[in-house]
Formats: structure tokens, C-alpha cells, sequence
């Protein structure tokens, strides 16, 4: 591949010269603190790429794997005397890797034929959902654990069952607002909010409704991409879906989701995806409604009065910060705010609350044992809050937290943001 073939390293190619080499992100990157390895460093990266670029390395699949061993969490970016964003460099540099040696089996098909299709995926989920019983035995709680024939695939990780019934199933496109409407939004479920959880999607779209905002919820949207384009570089297929995301929810005021992840990817498609001008004014329309339901709640609707259910009374809780709300879309105060607010709950800020879980999408697929590693350094700053109930207000983030504490046996419940709000 020549230099000048490199379409998505281009964009990004004044952020390449932004790195001092100054080595801050040695004392920051979760990657970094497990492996100890200049290729896990941020700085270490932007010299990969910068190499790449030359001419002075080829594009392999050792290259490949070292560039998909970040999490994405900008935790460099935001220590860097530079600002250097070297994540969006890697992101970029995924991509025009992608273009090159294509996407490995089995995510190309995953993304391509499953993720990229609601359909598709919705039938693939509810034979899920009939099999689970068989193939993943109930364990505790709402879990369920891989069995030892498939272990292989699952590294022993403890995995939610799937619904049985699906959230579109269970609400309608449109919900009234209670009392006079003072907005009209859309409702982005997301894939684990629309398959795995859609409880917390019922508890959203009703807590907005009676806050007088209509709440329409487009079957025609599907996922978001995050893992297609922010994680893979599969950007030829992200295009497609953010081209239905954006149509799907043309003409409503805002954009609400309750998932970090896609919040962070939704308002990310007009710089990675934009490669016409009429995509660049669609996506950046959409983008500029898209707003995370924290956010929304107190910053759009001046909501200050929550209150919790009564299996919280006299509970303790503390917030894990998802990368994707805290770093990338600057959401911090607001989540804090509403437990604060809430009667009988008592908050408590653990160390380090913005540590990043080890999660990081398909991240935790490629690397699972290193995303424990990191994940077994946020279990010691939830354990110092000595809190009963962890929040957070990213499914991916509450997987891996729930993941994690299954595996080292602590008592802590994780919760999603909605389920702590009456």
C-alpha cells in the first residue's frame, strides 16, 4: 500500500505530529499498567502508524493486533500535555488496515450479515433466547455461565441470557407525553437495551414520557456501530448503518439513549464516517440532537427531583464513569447529580472513578484475560467505596463489571443508571 492510499490516516495526519514522546501516558494507559510494553503506550502507537505511513513497516496482522490491543478510553488523550488523540489516530489507522487485509473471521460476517441487519440479528437472538436454557445453564442471579463444550469461545466469561421478549415488542413506535408535551424525542435503544435488557429501555422511554417529553422509538433504527467502525475499522459497513440511523429519526428534537457506547458513536459518525458532503450535513444534523439521558434529564430537562425504589432504602452506592460518557462526551457531573438527589440513597465517590473497566467492545473480545487484568484494578477502587450497589450507565461497562465481580467473588450489585431511578 503506497503513502498516499492511506485514506483515513490522512485525516488524522496533523494529530501524528501532536505526540511529545514525553511518556505521560506510560503513568495512565490501563493497557500499559498490565503489559509494560512501549507498543501498548499511546506514544508507542503513534509511532506504529507514523511508521506505517513512511513506508518503513507493511501492514500485517502483527501490526493489526498491536493496534487493536487499546481500549479506546482517551485516558491518554486527556493526560497529554499535547492533547495528542492518539485514539482517534488508532481508530484510523484500523481502518485503512481493514480496507487492506479485510476483517478476520468470524467478525467481518458478525458485522457484515448480523450487526449491520436488525432483522437479522432480532431472528439470530430469539433462537438465542430458546436455546440459552440448554446450552447455558442458569448459575445465579440473571447470568449465566458457559459450560465447559463451549469455553473455548466463551474464556469462562459470565455472559447475560437473552430476552425473551424484545423491546419493540414490549412498547410502542410512539409514547404520549403525561400532561402537555414540551419535546418530542427519539429513543435509541441500542443492542443490549433492545435484546438483552429492555427493561431499562421501558424504564427510560416512561420516566421521559412523564416528564412530558412524546418518546418515539423508530423500528427502523439499528445499531450504532460502535464496535463495526470505532472498534474494527470496518468503515464501509458503518456507513450503511449510520445512513439508517440518521433517516430513522429525522425530525425529532433530540436523540436520547441510555447506552454510553452509542451516545459516544452516534455523535461520532460526521468525523469518522462523512465521506460526501450530503453525509457530512446528514450525520452532523443527527449527531448535534444525540444527547445521553443523563445529560438530557438534567441539562435539557432541568430535572433536579429523583427518587429511588424501595429495594435502595438505606443502601449505599457509588458510579464507575464509562470512557465513552465521562472522556469522550465530557458527561461527569450529571450522573453524580441525580444520585445525589435521591431520598434514602446515600452516595459515596469511589477512588479513581473514572478508571476505565477493561471492557472497551472488542476489546474484551481479542484480549478477555488482559481485560480482566484491568477490570481487577476497578474492583479494588469499588471495593475501597465499600458501597452496596455500583451504577453505571453503560451496558458494556456493566457486563464487564458484573463479569468481574463474579470472578473475584465480590458482594457488590452493579446496576444500570435507569434501574436506581423510580
Amino acid at each position: 500500500m503506497s503513502r498516499k492510499e492511506f485514506t483515513q490516516i490522512s485525516r488524522v495526519a496533523r494529530e501524528l505530529e501532536q505526540c511529545m514522546k514525553c511518556g505521560f501516558c506510560a503513568y495512565v494507559c490501563p493497557v500499559y499498567q498490565e503489559e509494560k510494553t512501549e507498543a501498548s503506550l499511546a506514544r508507542g502507537k503513534n509511532e506504529l502508524v507514523k511508521l506505517l505511513v513512511s513506508g518503513e513497516l507493511e501492514i500485517n496482522r502483527e501490526l493489526a493486533d498491536r493496534l487493536y490491543k487499546c481500549t479506546g478510553c482517551m485516558t491518554c488523550t486527556t493526560n497529554c500535555p499535547a492533547r495528542a488523540e492518539i485514539p482517534r489516530i488508532v481508530v484510523a489507522a484500523r481502518a485503512d488496515i481493514a480496507g487492506e487485509m479485510g476483517m478476520r473471521f468470524p467478525y467481518g460476517l458478525i458485522y457484515r450479515q448480523v450487526l449491520a441487519k436488525r432483522g437479522v440479528m432480532g431472528l439470530a437472538l430469539a433462537v438465542a433466547s430458546r436455546l440459552q436454557g440448554v446450552l447455558m445453564p442458569r448459575t445465579s442471579g440473571t447470568l449465566r455461565h458457559m459450560p465447559d463444550f463451549v469455553s473455548a469461545f466463551g474464556k469462562g466469561r459470565r455472559i447475560p441470557s437473552v430476552a425473551r421478549k424484545f423491546l419493540r415488542r414490549q412498547v410502542p413506535e410512539v409514547t404520549p407525553a403525561a400532561g402537555r408535551r414540551t419535546l418530542r424525542v427519539g429513543y435509541f435503544s441500542g443492542c443490549m437495551n433492545e435484546f438483552v435488557s429492555p427493561e431499562i429501555g421501558r424504564r427510560t422511554i416512561g420516566l421521559l414520557a412523564r416528564r412530558g417529553v412524546e418518546v418515539v422509538f423508530p423500528r427502523a433504527q439499528g445499531c450504532c456501530g460502535a464496535a463495526v467502525f470505532l472498534g474494527a475499522g470496518d468503515f464501509e459497513t458503518a456507513r450503511k448503518m449510520a445512513d439508517r440511523n440518521a433517516a430513522a429519526f429525522e425530525g425529532l428534537d433530540y436523540v436520547v439513549t441510555d447506552c454510553a457506547t452509542c451516545a459516544c458513536a452516534l455523535t461520532e459518525y460526521a468525523h469518522f464516517l462523512a465521506d460526501t458532503p450530503e453525509r457530512e450535513e446528514a450525520y452532523a444534523r443527527f449527531s448535534g440532537k444525540v444527547r445521553h439521558v443523563a445529560s438530557f434529564l438534567v441539562d435539557v430537562l432541568g430535572a433536579a427531583d429523583f427518587r429511588a425504589p424501595a429495594l435502595l432504602d438505606g443502601k449505599k452506592v457509588t458510579w464507575h464513569d464509562p470512557c465513552h460518557l465521562n472522556r469522550h462526551l465530557g458527561v461527569r457531573e450529571q450522573p453524580r447529580r441525580i444520585l445525589e438527589s435521591l431520598d434514602g440513597v446515600r452516595y459515596v465517590e469511589m477512588p479513581e472513578a473514572d478508571r476505565c473497566c477493561g471492557m472497551g467492545g472488542q476489546f474484551n473480545l481479542l484480549h478477555y484475560e488482559l481485560s480482566m487484568k484491568i477490570a481487577k484494578r476497578k474492583s479494588e477502587s469499588i471495593e475501597a467505596a465499600d458501597a452496596d450497589i455500583v451504577v453505571t450507565a453503560c451496558p458494556g461497562c456493566q457486563l464487564q463489571l458484573a463479569d468481574s465481580a463474579s470472578r473475584l467473588d465480590k458482594p457488590q450489585r452493579v446496576m444500570s443508571l435507569m434501574d436506581v431511578i423510580e
